[in-house]
């Protein structure tokens, strides 16, 4: 059954282009009383990215006189029930940052509109962007465009790893070895954990990493070039990083779901000595933990490289025509400029979704930095119908396993058949 906001979404979204019709505060009523062009701007409440787009907007309004930027943020988890609450009522934006899984769901509501080849032409888009951008084209249409990307590593605390008379400079580069490091960096009190080895979240990054980082690793394959059937489970491989990755919890010992709350917390809190975490996490430690000895490593691998990476996007809603469409279209070109991209960078963490901004060298090089920039070849963006309901998949395995005592290759096997049923559902009237 979907979430109460895809249902929301769907039914609420497609009133609102209706009701947006005869609204005062509708796309139509491009200027307000001053005579400006005034464009509304939504996104998700992360304070870093909050602060910089105040900054942002102050530069841009500056640079194109006549021209106004209202921010709206909510919670990350009541984002979709907002703007399916508020878009009928005439309140909803114009330009709107997205989290790229929650685009197909956008898109069926009809809710976005292509991006204007003529300002964002399909063939400079694949020639400066990395490629996984192409997770939001749909029906051959770019829908969105990202500022920055983020991709997944290793994060490890250096105290800890000496404490355990492991080499901080010597980080785990295999599964073997992320096991058994894992394994020496746990402390027990019995059968209580006091010291996770490794953080393990599903709901967190530990979805994406057994989909887009385990799976591929392991030489397997998640979905189909057309995007319509799971092949998770038509090799070894899907089971075989189903198995590695439950192994931390189950057979190792070594982790705990909802260890200290989470995997975030936990390691903040020198709890857990590893977390496999994205690049945004950057931001959070510099604020929240700057005293903290860590380091970052590329993922530990197998017979392949692979990595997660996912990204929030911007998108130009339905009904945003004339004057408004032209500065809203001058409003995303500004977002996706290298000079906004280089500070976006240095404020959250989040890298540039410009292969020719990423990939210099103070960034390549970087202490911090570089494990990310350095996967990004390689990173995989995971094409989700429903991210929510895929993460749940995932997490009510998981939970089989672990609570119920499933044998681990039924709970994959049927993972794998739910998911592909959810890709049925959605490809059905297409």
């Amino acid at each position: 059954m979907l979430k109460k906001w895809h249902l929301a979404l769907f039914s609420v979204l497609l009133i609102a282009l209706l009701a947006a019709c005869g609204d005062d505060e509708s796309s139509d009523n491009n200027s307000d009383s001053d005579g400006d062009i005034t464009i509304k701007y939504w996104q998700y409440e992360f304070a870093s990215k909050v602060n910089l787009m105040d900054e942002l907007i102050e530069e841009f309004e500056e640079a194109n006189p006549g021209i106004k930027v209202e921010q709206t943020t909510f919670p990350y988890d009541n984002y979709n029930e907002q703007v399916a609450a508020q878009v009928p009522a005439g309140k909803g934006p114009d330009v709107i940052n997205l989290f790229y899984g929650w685009v197909p769901s956008y898109v069926d509501a009809g809710y976005l509109q292509p991006l204007p080849q003529e300002d964002f032409p399909h063939d400079q888009i694949e020639d400066e962007f990395f490629p996984l951008v192409e997770a939001t084209k749909m029906d051959g249409e770019y829908w969105t465009i990202p500022t920055a990307v983020r991709t997944a590593a290793l994060f490890y605390n250096k105290d800890l790893f000496e404490e355990a008379g492991l080499d901080p400079n010597s980080p785990p580069e295999t599964w073997d070895e992320l096991a058994d490091y894992a394994v020496q960096l746990t402390k027990k009190n019995g059968d209580r954990i006091e010291q996770s080895g490794l953080a393990w979240e599903p709901a967190q990054q530990g979805h994406h990493w057994l989909r887009d980082g385990l799976t591929l690793q392991a030489g397997g394959q998640v979905l189909s070039d057309d995007r319509k059937n799971v092949l998770w489970g038509d090799s070894d491989a899907g089971l075989e990083a189903f198995e590695y990755w439950l192994s931390f919890p189950t057979d190792l010992g070594t982790s705990e779901q909802g260890f200290y709350t989470d995997d975030v917390t936990a390691f903040v809190t020198e709890k857990a000595a590893m977390n496999i975490d994205g690049s945004f996490r950057i931001g959070t430690l510099q604020n929240d933990a700057p005293d903290l000895n860590y380091a970052v490593a590329p993922m530990p691998g197998k017979d392949q490289k692979s990595t997660n990476a996912s990204f929030w996007t911007n998108g130009i809603t339905k009904d945003v025509e004339g004057e408004k469409l032209e500065a809203s279209v001058k409003f995303l070109n500004f977002l996706t400029s290298e000079d906004v991209m280089e500070r976006w960078l240095d404020a959250t963490g989040e890298l540039p979704a410009k292969e020719a901004v990423a990939m210099q060298d103070k960034y390549v090089a970087d202490e911090i930095y570089g494990a990310f920039i350095n996967s990004l070849p390689f990173a995989n963006a995971h094409f989700f119908v429903d991210e929510t309901k895929e993460r749940d998949l995932v997490i009510d395995a998981a939970n089989k396993v672990l609570l119920e005592g499933m044998d681990k290759e039924e709970a994959f096997n049927e993972l794998v058949e739910k998911t592909q049923a959810l890709y049925d559902d959605y490809w059905s009237d297409k």
